[in-house]
C-alpha cells in the first residue's frame, strides 16, 4: 500500500504478536513523527536485547549472565522447582511475592496441532535437573488451558515415577487464560492453594 521503507516497516511491525495490520500501521506513523533520538533509542534497546540477552543455562530464564538472577540467588530454596511455560510467567509468578523457589521455563506447551511435542520443550534438562539437584517439589504453574493442562499431566506422569512431589497451581485462575494476565492477588492464591497431582 505504501512505497518502500514506510510498506517495511509496517510489515515488520505487523509481524509482532498482537499487532495487526492497523495497529502496524499507527505505530509506523508514531514513530516517523517521534524525534529521531526516540527512535535511535528504540533501535538501540532492540539492538542491544539481542546482543546481550539470553537463556539462563539451568532454567531458561532470560538472562544477561550464563545463569540468571534468581538461580543465583542462594536465599532461593533449590528443593523447589516452578515449571512454567515461558519466562514472562517467571515475572508473573514473582510480582506476587509468594514464591521461594526456583523456576524451570519450558519454553511453551504441548500442542499436537501447532507440531509443539515435549522434544520441541525443555523436558529433557528438566530431568537432568532432577538427577542432578535436590529437588522435593515439583509446582506445575502452566496455564490453565488445554495446552498447559496437557503438558502439566504429560509431566506429572513423568515425574511422579521419580518420588518428586509433583503439584499443580490451585483453582482461582481462569480456565482459557495466561498467567501473565492475571492479577497479583488471584496469582497469589492460585500458589497458596495447589494441590498435588496422582499418576
Amino acid at each position: 500500500m505504501y512505497e518502500g521503507a514506510v510498506q517495511d516497516l509496517i510489515d515488520e511491525l505487523g509481524r509482532l504478536p498482537g499487532v495487526g495490520p492497523k495497529s502496524a500501521q499507527r505505530i509506523a506513523f508514531h514513530l516517523m513523527q517521534a524525534d529521531t533520538a526516540d527512535a535511535s533509542r528504540l533501535a538501540e534497546a532492540i539492538t542491544q536485547v539481542k546482543a546481550t540477552v539470553r537463556f539462563c543455562q539451568r532454567c531458561w530464564n532470560i538472562s544477561e549472565a550464563e545463569e540468571c538472577r534468581i538461580c543465583r540467588d542462594p536465599r532461593r530454596d533449590e528443593a523447589v522447582v516452578c515449571v512454567v511455560e515461558e519466562a514472562r510467567d517467571v515475572v508473573a509468578i514473582e510480582r506476587t511475592r509468594e514464591y521461594r523457589g526456583r523456576y524451570h521455563v519450558l519454553g511453551g506447551a504441548i500442542s499436537p496441532i501447532d507440531g509443539v511435542g515435549p522434544d520441541e520443550l525443555h523436558v529433557k534438562e528438566l530431568l537432568g535437573r532432577l538427577d542432578d539437584e535436590p529437588v522435593e517439589e515439583l509446582i506445575l504453574a502452566t496455564n490453565p488451558n488445554v495446552e498447559g493442562e496437557a503438558t502439566a499431566s504429560y509431566l506429572s506422569r513423568l515425574v511422579t515415577p521419580l518420588g518428586v512431589r509433583v503439584t499443580r497451581l490451585a483453582s482461582g485462575l481462569p480456565v482459557g487464560g495466561d498467567l501473565d494476565y492475571a492479577d497479583e492477588v488471584t496469582l497469589g492464591r492460585a500458589f497458596l492453594g495447589r494441590r498435588e497431582l496422582g499418576v
